[in-house]
């Protein structure tokens, strides 16, 4: 109860206070060589979905009621987790009486050498083998996260703790994604030392719904396998009945646009998701190709989008072009990547023809050739691909800051 009349009082001070109070812009490192001015959404005021999004947002935040889900969707930088979740605490730390649900998360470091986002911790009690959207052939249909871990012969268990003291996100509704190979492995849930069965098992979806007694942010996934059973696991669906806003955030190391079209099961997972705003960041992988075709890759980004917009046409999307990167064409020689231009362009286009918006990551880092000035400042690692943890969460200050100037464009 006393928790409930806090939540109370913190939604009536914060629904006192402008919004522009309370989602104020993050202060970022001063970058002689970046072009800071290019920090902003493109888009047209007239058309663009993010108008309809940003009022359901004012919605949400001014009535306290219904849910917003943002999704962001890519490859490595993703994965990683650090840019994503630096996007979900400014904004979440603006509403913190609106911390909804964790929403869809993947035990990636169940594998080996498999890395996994800094915001929750994951345990095994035994080695679990790995399917990745990359491969060419799956051992399992792939769902929305476009990767999943299987155990084989033996029960197994994978442990997973919220660790972020600032956003309390708890839950008592867990869904699991997966299968076995018999049909017959029915997971569990422990919390403690309280084990629960699934209130709902769905096949067809492959999905098991475990409602938990009390909120938690620490639970285990239970395999009971035999000998001859195989168990695969393609996501964790953390939810609550908690209205507010969700930031889920779906990577794969390696993918492109085709590895995410390959999953046969990611518009029913997108079902869970109901996304209303997906930022794109997927086309670093596709730029790296040798035979990279601009055309190819806008037809394959229209196909991803009508799968989502099959689930949410009303869906707004935001591209974030690629990062300048380089290309390793010798033992210690590497040549800047001039594909990611052509990938910049095909995303202006595709946000006119979606209604979207644009995130012009290249302009903002400077062009072509800034990857070595990022990297020579600590920003970005040696691979001229990837950033470091202090860059990463510069980048998601910065869109952040974009978000917070595209709302105040729209609604003030």
């Amino acid at each position: 109860m006393e928790r409930k009349i806090t939540a109370i009082l913190v939604l009536f001070m914060a629904m006192l206070m402008p919004l522009s109070a309370q989602m104020s812009k993050c202060p970022v490192d001063s970058l002689e060589y970046a072009h800071f001015e290019a920090d902003t959404l493109a888009f047209d005021l007239q058309t663009s979905k993010l108008v309809p999004f940003f009022q359901k947002f004012d919605d949400v935040v001014n009535s306290g009621e219904g849910n917003v889900n943002i999704l962001h969707l890519g490859s490595s930088h993703v994965q990683a987790g650090t840019l994503s979740h630096t996007i979900r605490r400014d904004l979440l730390l603006s509403y913190p009486h609106l911390i909804a649900r964790r929403g869809m998360i993947f035990p990636y470091s169940a594998a080996n050498k498999c890395n996994n986002p800094a915001d929750y911790l994951v345990k095994r009690s035994c080695e679990f083998q790995l399917i990745r959207n990359v491969y060419q052939e799956h051992l399992t249909p792939l769902g929305g996260t476009g990767i999943a871990v299987y155990v084989q012969g033996q029960p197994a268990e994978i442990k997973i703790t919220l660790n972020d003291e600032e956003l309390e996100f708890c839950t008592n509704r867990i869904i699991v994604l997966g299968e076995s190979n018999d049909g017959k492995v029915v997971p569990w849930i422990r919390v403690d030392t309280t084990y629960y069965y699934p209130v709902i098992k769905d096949p067809e979806l492959r999905r098991f719904v475990f409602d938990v007694k009390d909120f938690t942010d620490s639970f285990a996934v239970v395999m009971p396998c035999d000998s001859s059973q195989r168990f695969t696991l393609t996501g964790v669906f953390l939810d609550n009945d908690s209205p507010g806003l969700t930031f889920h955030s779906i990577g794969v190391n390696g993918a492109d646009l085709d590895d995410y079209l390959r999953c046969p099961y990611f518009s029913m997972d997108m079902e869970l998701l109901q996304p209303d705003m997906v930022i794109f960041g997927i086309g670093i992988n596709d730029a790296n190709s040798e035979n990279f075709d601009s055309v190819t890759f806008k037809n394959r980004y229209l196909q991803l989008i009508q799968r989502i917009k099959a689930v949410n046409p009303d869906c707004a999307f935001v591209f974030i072009t690629n990062n300048d990167s380089y290309k390793k064409v010798s033992r210690r020689g590497y040549a800047v990547n001039k594909n990611n231009m052509q990938v910049r362009d095909v995303m202006y286009r595709l946000a006119a023809e979606t209604q979207g918006a644009v995130w012009d990551q290249f302009d903002i880092m400077g062009g072509l050739k800034s990857m070595d000035q990022w990297r020579i400042h600590g920003y970005a690692q040696t691979d001229r691909i990837h950033f470091t943890v202090k860059g990463y969460k510069l980048l998601g200050n910065l869109f952040f800051n974009a978000f917070v100037d595209a709302h105040d464009k729209i609604l003030k």
